[in-house]
């Protein structure tokens, strides 16, 4: 019987185990380890926004987190209107899987830690039980507090809200040998194939393509425009590796989830990613430190003091659905992005 259970250890569970006070007793299950286990398909560039919510928490990165190369502008490509511009943009080029490795090796002492799936959650009358498969043995544990920090596609969330429904992609990733004659990072609109975005990035001789696609037919659609990226100069060759997971995109307020009857979520869990730019880690570590700060304050409506926490995260958010169509609008995009406004001259550059 523990006081509460993480279930998810990215950075929104990672974060909340190691704000928590010590005096509760905790078990944080999740898939990853040392030698393997989950892997979240992401290109793995830490944003502005994300740097902060860390630098807010003491935490400076270690350098066996961080790859090559370090790359300081964004080339964005316009597929429906044959634009290309560079923009400035501070992001930090990391390895995603030694991130969160990173992050769990944070958390205290106190916090149990189990490797492993979970199969089952259920209501109890002094809380929950939770069961899990552990190195192919199945194990349950109990709790009066449940935290889901499990990503887009929460077990906690399907468990607490079953009719709960909010915008969904699917993200499709591939590794390959980087062959590219020069490193970098592109942002790629195509509306034939996806109303989102793609993304490219070098790193430490590899070269990642991926993109957020309606789930219906979304293989085809990777397929589709990694075809036009090569007719433009990109070199694939064959794939190392192929990922897949699905990713949230809030619209409205409503589009949030923060729990009830002390099951809370935190991170992409509840809904909390941007809907511009899908970065999400900014809003996992707000969320992991506004909940461990009520948890912390002993207040006697956690639910009601949570949900107050994370307003203006969740108006934020919500918010920035009205810069979507500056970005994904074809015509407003287009404008925007002839007009030349922040943009970088790079040598060599030129539309298609």
């Amino acid at each position: 019987m523990y006081d509460i259970i993480i279930i998810g250890l990215g950075p929104a569970g990672a974060v909340f185990a190691k704000c928590l006070d010590r005096r509760f007793s905790v078990l944080a299950i999740d898939k990853k380890s040392e030698s393997g286990g989950f892997e979240k398909p992401c290109g793995g560039l830490l944003a502005p926004d994300a740097q902060k919510a860390l630098a807010s928490l003491g935490l400076n990165l270690p350098k066996d987190v961080l790859v090559d190369p370090q790359i300081f502008s964004v080339r964005t490509i316009d597929l429906d209107s044959g634009i290309i511009k560079s923009y400035q943009r501070m992001y930090i080029n990391l390895d995603r899987r030694k991130f969160d490795l990173w992050l769990m090796s944070q958390l205290p002492e106190n916090i149990s830690r189990a490797t492993g799936t979970v199969t089952g959650i259920s209501k109890t009358d002094s809380g929950y039980r939770v069961t899990y498969t552990e190195n192919g043995e199945t194990k349950t544990a109990a709790a009066k507090y449940i935290i889901g920090a499990d990503g887009a596609k929460s077990a906690v969330r399907h468990f607490l809200a079953p009719k709960f429904k909010t915008r969904t992609y699917l993200s499709v990733q591939q590794w390959f040998n980087d062959v590219n004659p020069t490193p970098f990072y592109s942002c790629i609109f195509d509306s034939k194939n996806t109303d989102c975005y793609s993304w490219s990035v070098s790193k430490d001789g590899s070269f990642i393509f991926g993109g957020a696609y309606p789930i219906n037919g979304a293989r085809q659609a990777f397929e589709r425009q990694k075809q036009t990226l090569a007719n433009l100069g990109f070199r694939f060759g064959k794939p190392t590796k192929t990922e897949a997971c699905l990713v949230l995109r809030p619209r409205l307020t409503g589009s949030f989830c923060c729990g009830k009857d002390n099951v809370f979520l935190i991170g992409e869990a509840a809904g909390f990613i941007s809907p511009s730019s899908l970065e999400g880690i900014s809003s996992a570590v707000i969320s992991a430190c506004k909940l461990a700060a009520v948890f912390n304050s002993r207040t006697p409506n956690m639910q009601s003091a949570y949900r107050s926490a994370v307003r203006g995260l969740r108006f934020k958010l919500a918010a920035k659905n009205f810069k979507n169509p500056f970005m994904y609008n074809k015509h407003l995009r287009k404008l925007v992005m002839s007009s030349g406004v922040k943009t970088i001259k790079v040598k060599g550059e030129r539309d298609f």
